[in-house]
C-alpha cells in the first residue's frame, strides 16, 4: 500500500501550489496512466475522474500566492505535502515522493518517506497524483479568467510566456501573483484588485471562504465540485469531519443578508450533492453541511447547518 505524492505548480509567476497525494488498490492499473507531463489535457482530464473514483484514497494540499510569498518556496512546498497527506485516512506502508525532497521530514509521517527521481513515470501512484494535481491546478486557474480578464490565465496557467509577462506590463498584478519572484518584484506596489462584477465577486467570495476555513484548521479538498445534476462551493475536512459548504455573495445588504438565501430547497440540493461526493468517493462519513455568507467588505459568517 503505497502513497504515492507529486506537485504541480513550483515554477508559475501566479497562481497556488498543489500538491496531490493518491494511494491506490495494489496491482491497480489504470490504462494510459503516467507522468502528467506526458499526458495531452484531454487526456489528463479523462484520467482524473478515473483516478479519484479508482483510490482508495487522495488529498490535495493547496499553498496559495499570499501564502507562499509569506513562507518562501521551500516551506511551501513541505505545507502544501503535510495538507495532502493529512487527507489520507485509511492505513499504509510507504509514502513515494516524487524527486529527491523528503517534504515530511520532521513530521511524524517522515520515516515512511522514499524520495525517488522520476517516480511520476515509474510508480503508478505518483503518476496519478501528478494527473490530478494538474488538473486541479489547470481547472483553478481557468476560472480565474473569470476574475481577472485580460490575463488568459486558462492558457498559461500562471508560467511566465510571453503573453503572460505582456499582460502584466499592461495591466499590473493580481492577489494571484507570487510577488517574491524576482520578475515580479517591481510591481509590489500595483497589485489591482478584481474587476467588481457579480460573477466575479462570487469568486472572490469563495476565495475568502476558502481563506477562512484554513485559517480555521480546515483542508480544502475540493472547490467548485460539480456533476451535470449538482454542484458544491467549497468541500473541506477538519478533525475527519467532511464539511460542505455553500457560498453566497451580497454586494451590501439592500436585498437581505446572505443569509436570507438559505432555504428548504437549497439545503435539499446541498445534502444531494454532499451524498452525490460522498458515493462518489467512496467515503464512510455522514456530510456535514455548512453556510458562508460574504458581503461587500468581505466580512464572512460562516456556519454549520442543522438539517
Amino acid at each position: 500500500m503505497i502513497v504515492g505524492i507529486d506537485e504541480v505548480g513550483r515554477g508559475p509567476w501566479a497562481g497556488p501550489l498543489v500538491v496531490a497525494a493518491v494511494i491506490l488498490p495494489d496491482n491497480c492499473t489504470i490504462d494510459g496512466l503516467t507522468d502528467s507531463k506526458k499526458l495531452t489535457k484531454k487526456r489528463r482530464e479523462a484520467l482524473d475522474p478515473l483516478i479519484r473514483e479508482t483510490a482508495l484514497g487522495y488529498g490535495l494540499g493547496w499553498v496559495h500566492a499570499d501564502e507562499l510569498d509569506e513562507i518562501g518556496l521551500s516551506e511551501s512546498l513541505r505545507l502544501a505535502t503535510r495538507r495532502a497527506i493529512e487527507q489520507i485516512t485509511i492505513p499504509y506502508h510507504e509514502i513515494i515522493i516524487d524527486g529527491t525532497i523528503n517534504f515530511l521530514h520532521g513530521t511524524r509521517k517522515g520515516e515512511f518517506v522514499t524520495t525517488l527521481p522520476k517516480a511520476d513515470l515509474l510508480i503508478p501512484a505518483v503518476s496519478a497524483a501528478s494527473v490530478i494535481a494538474k488538473v486541479a491546478r489547470d481547472t483553478f486557474m481557468s476560472h480565474q479568467d473569470q476574475t481577472f480578464p485580460g490575463y488568459n490565465f486558462a492558457s498559461h496557467a500562471g508560467y511566465g510566456t510571453a503573453a503572460h509577462r505582456s499582460a502584466i506590463e499592461q495591466l499590473g498584478v493580481t492577489p494571484l501573483h507570487r510577488l517574491s519572484f524576482a520578475p515580479l518584484a517591481a510591481y509590489k506596489d500595483s497589485v489591482i484588485s478584481a474587476v467588481s462584477t457579480v460573477k466575479n465577486s462570487g469568486a472572490i467570495a469563495e476565495d475568502v471562504t476558502a481563506r477562512y476555513l484554513e485559517a480555521n484548521g480546515h483542508v480544502i479538498v475540493e472547490r467548485n465540485w460539480k456533476t451535470r445534476r449538482c454542484e458544491i462551493d467549497i468541500i473541506s475536512t477538519k478533525d475527519s469531519v467532511y464539511y460542505f459548504t455553500e457560498v453566497k455573495y451580497r454586494k451590501n445588504r439592500q436585498y437581505g443578508s446572505p443569509m436570507d438565501a438559505l432555504t428548504d430547497t437549497k439545503i435539499r440540493q446541498m445534502i444531494f450533492a454532499a451524498s452525490c461526493y460522498i458515493a462518489a468517493q467512496n467515503i464512510q462519513a455522514e456530510p456535514r453541511l455548512a453556510w458562508a455568507g460574504v458581503d461587500g467588505t468581505t466580512d464572512i459568517i460562516w456556519q454549520s447547518i442543522d438539517y
